[in-house]
């Protein structure tokens, strides 16, 4: 299979001075006070000028700003226009006090987002694809210069990541993820491991082997290490993503309203995957870790069943009431793996549960943490990145929920209530035996774009440009 970063659009920025601009070859991006949405303005001497209206520049904040970047490269593909210039001075913006690197950054960053297409299974138009090829930048500085060109290795990255979680379950299974996680980090110091089947077994890894049994494909555990030279012995940060590459419900089988997108139950892997591959091309001076275990969860004679009883990694037995609840279990296994690397932090993302979605709708991921101020410091570095999260409640009151009958702990509630809060609770049982902070991002809100963010369907790439950041800015 071909690297699915092959298969994308990515956009050329050139620095430019002002009266190098050939009007005709090019379209002018001008922000205007209106409260117009867009228009595309033909001038008499043949040049095109793209209107974005910006109905109160004065209230424009960091948000708004993503939102606004993504429309200018929306717009433009609406109007087939794939040549830009844009004049880095107008983006100035009297209550949004950013440096103009961090402004280019976040610009780069969403053009990049706002321009991908997962079209790989598509047969191309005789006209060609619709993307934005060239966008010209007048008006920028060094400090500007160096910020777009970060935000396109950031941007880029993060749609690789919405590649792979797109990516049918046909051609993304446990074996061919793992390859892909190799590929993303090729020609970086980070090093990809995988355990099979075999070395699972020996590790008693029975959550994962145990969800894994229905299927196939044989499961594997993907482990992937960064450590720069000068910071190796430094205790690691350990992020762990869920990689259910198709989830079929297994024996407790969805319905098939339930069942579509289920390929993109592993993008919490995919984006641990990209997170760490970014860290390296960045070149970010912390030790990373990614623990992604893959499955599939799929009904057949030799499945885990509902009444089964797990031995975990840990030691812990986990009865399942549910085989749709198949995540938890084998991120328990993940989790408790992480223990061996002594770790500073660790933090799993995973498309857990439709009950974060019900909590929280579509705009932000749902947060648990074992530590206030690391909860608190991951909900600023989410505000600044784009990847929104919010927290919710991880009180030990909640354990009486998922006391097992005939194992130490069940895979879901006593009652369909509070269903994202249960699932954490359950991890923070495994969690409880590290000696570092915690969290749990639930972002099955926000594994797919919705209505209004400007990015095509399908996977969104979250959190990716949330663990970059908190690796950068955070821990």
């Amino acid at each position: 299979m071909k690297g699915l970063q092959k298969t994308m659009e990515t956009i050329k920025i050139t620095f430019v001075k002002k009266e190098q601009v050939t009007r005709g070859a090019y379209v002018q991006v001008a922000l205007v006070p209106k409260q117009k949405e867009i228009e595309l303005v033909r001038l008499a001497d043949g040049g095109r000028v793209l209107e974005v209206g910006v109905e109160k520049p004065e209230t424009i904040t960091r948000r708004a700003l993503i939102l606004l970047a993504r429309k200018i490269v929306a717009a433009a593909k609406t109007h087939r226009a794939n040549k830009l210039v844009l004049n880095f001075a107008r983006f100035s913006f009297p209550v949004l006090t950013l440096a103009a690197d961090d402004m280019a950054e976040l610009l780069a960053m969403n053009f990049e987002m706002a321009n991908f297409e997962y079209v790989k299974h598509k047969t191309p138009p005789s006209e060609g694809w619709n993307f934005v090829r060239e966008i010209m930048i007048t008006g920028a500085g060094a400090d500007a210069q160096r910020g777009f060109l970060r935000g396109q290795i950031i941007g880029r990255e993060v749609n690789a990541c919405r590649a792979l979680a797109n990516a049918p379950a046909g051609v993304m299974t446990p074996r061919l993820l793992a390859a892909e996680a190799k590929k993303a980090t090729r020609g970086t110091r980070a090093h990809v491991s995988v355990l099979g089947r075999k070395e699972l077994e020996r590790l008693k890894m029975g959550g994962v082997l145990g969800v894994s049994r229905g299927s196939a494909e044989e499961p594997q555990f993907i482990i992937l290490e960064y450590k720069p030279t000068a910071h190796r012995d430094e205790k690691p940060i350990i992020f762990v993503g869920k990689g259910v590459t198709f989830d079929s419900g297994g024996i407790n089988l969805k319905p098939s309203d339930g069942i579509y997108e289920m390929h993109m139950d592993m993008s919490g892997g995919a984006a641990v995957i990209h997170s760490v591959a970014l860290a390296a091309k960045l070149g970010v001076k912390k030790n990373v870790i990614g623990l992604v275990p893959a499955v599939e969860n799929m009904p057949s004679g030799s499945s885990y069943r509902p009444g089964d009883v797990l031995t975990s990694l840990s030691g812990r037995t986990i009865e399942v009431l549910n085989t749709d609840a198949e995540g938890r279990i084998i991120l328990a296994d993940a989790i408790t793996y992480a223990k061996r690397y002594n770790p500073r932090a660790v933090v799993d993302v995973a498309t857990l549960t439709g009950a974060a979605m019900a909590a929280l709708g579509q705009r932000c991921s749902g947060l648990f943490a074992n530590d206030k101020k690391f909860s608190d410091m991951i909900c600023k570095v989410g505000e600044e990145s784009g990847d929104y999260v919010w927290p919710l409640p991880l009180w030990d009151e909640y354990e009486e929920e998922i006391k097992g009958t005939f194992g130490d702990v069940a895979n879901i509630g006593k009652t369909r209530y509070g269903g994202a809060i249960t699932a954490a609770i359950f991890l923070h049982q495994f969690a409880k035996d590290l000696s570092c902070p915690w969290a749990h991002i639930d972002i099955a809100p926000r594994m797919t774009a919705v209505e209004g963010e400007h990015l095509a369907k399908g996977a969104a790439g979250a959190p990716v440009r949330l663990l970059i950041k908190l690796l950068e800015d955070g821990i």
